[in-house]
Parts: C-alpha cells; structure tokens; sequence
C-alpha cells in the first residue's frame, strides 16, 4: 500500500526514515529513488549519508547542523514538487539489462528443491524464471547483493526455515517472493535456482555497481559451457552482461 503522505521516523538522534508504503512496489520505489536522487543532486547541509530500500529512504544528518524540522520541511518541499507519475518518468536514466544465466543442475543446487516444494518440475522453474522480467529494487544485505522484484507467483516459494550453506559467487536465488543476485559466498534462506558469470559488483570497476536500483533486466538462459567461457572472461573484469536500448 502506497501512504498519502511519507512517514517520517526517527532512528536515533542522528537518522531519519522516510516511508513511502508499506510494500515492495514500482512505483512506491520510484519515490524513494526520486527523493535519494534530489538529494545526490544538491543535498542540504547537514545530511551525510542516504540510503535507499524498496520502500524508504533512510538519512543519515547532523542534528547540530541540520534541525530534524527543517529536514522534513526541505524533503516535504522536494516531494511536493513532483507526483506520482512524475517520479517513474524521472528515471530517464534507467537501463534495461539482459543477464546471462546458467540453470544446469551443476550450478542450479537447490533448483530441484524448490521445484518440489511448488509443485513444478525443474526445468519448468527455470523457464517461469527466465521468462520474467524484474526490476532492481536495491543493494542489502551484502555489497552487491540486488534485490529483484517482478518473480512470477507461481516461483513464490517461503524461505527456508533454517540458512544452507554458502552461495556461490553470481549465484541467482528466489524466497519469499522475491529474487536475488548475490555476489560472494554466504548463509542465506534461500534457494539457489540458477547463478550468472556476471559480477554485479567489482571494487575493479567505477562505480562499482554494474546494475542500479530502478534498472529493469531480465535472464538470458546458457548451456554450462557457455557459463564456463564467460565466467572466464568476467574473472578478467570483461562485462559479459548486454545493456539493452530504450525501446
């Protein structure tokens, strides 16, 4: 649900959350980004950080420097000046990418699983998911861990209830509605249904983000040895990923 207004919340003496809903949603993102934009463009003195969620915008600010009141008054300002459709319309900078994706059994380890536990057969779940198309909602959890909205209902599986082991590097995962990029290996509940030789994110790269919240992407299914030779050419800092124009 989309709020009328934003709600403002207090985390701590020093940081502010700004909620726009209370779901994960285009375009209740596309606000969230529209704000966190408005501030990278000419932030207010005071503020020292922002980050930006599926649904809030957190700021981090000098109280000493920037009053909580006169915060809210300049992002009450910025909101006020644009609508709804607007704020979508403004991400003239969004790019559409096309990831490669490898679904073999051999890098897809919990695709059977999950089949199972949706009543599908694997190949099935492979075919739903990289038919889909998704948007880049944000970065959590880990560097360059991109959350993904957009995964069909019928690839809606729960999370685990208790973690697996470690992902695989570019490992392509879904849970709780969702799907996931992850690009080291860590714990995590959910299912890995595929993975990518793409790196989302490289400290060799600047930025060092390939994809940016508010991107839209989709699969692009290949055979493993196809994964194989762009894993080698992504391991030397190639782009193996294709950005897409504008239609």
């Amino acid at each position: 649900m989309r709020y009328e207004r934003p709600r403002f919340l207090d985390q701590g003496e020093a940081a502010l959350t700004v909620e726009f809903g209370d779901a994960v949603d285009a375009e209740i993102n596309a606000r969230v980004l529209a704000l966190d934009a408005a501030f990278r463009r000419e932030p207010p003195a005071g503020v020292t950080e922002t980050t930006p969620t599926y649904r809030s915008l957190l700021v981090q600010y000098e109280p000493l420097d920037l009053p909580r009141r006169d915060l809210i008054d300049w992002i009450n300002a910025v909101i006020a000046k644009s609508d709804s459709d607007e704020a979508i319309r403004s991400r003239n900078d969004a790019a559409r990418w096309v990831i490669p994706c490898c679904y073999d059994p051999a890098v897809a380890e919990d695709a059977e699983e999950a089949a199972r536990a949706l009543g599908l057969a694997a190949q099935t779940l492979a075919e739903t998911h990289a038919g889909a198309k998704y948007r880049a909602y944000m970065y959590g959890f880990a560097p360059g861990w991109c959350y993904l909205g957009g995964l069909p209902e019928a690839l809606a599986v729960p999370r685990r209830l208790a973690p697996r082991g470690p992902t695989p590097e570019g490992a392509v995962l879904i849970g709780g509605g969702l799907s996931l990029i992850a690009t080291n290996p860590m714990p995590t509940g959910w299912y890995v249904v595929g993975r990518t030789p793409e790196r989302l994110f490289s400290l060799r790269r600047d930025p060092p983000f390939l994809v940016s919240p508010g991107d839209a992407l989709r699969f692009e299914p290949i055979d493993a040895t196809t994964f194989a030779a762009l894993d080698a050419r992504a391991t030397k800092g190639e782009i193996v990923a294709r950005r897409e124009a504008r239609p």
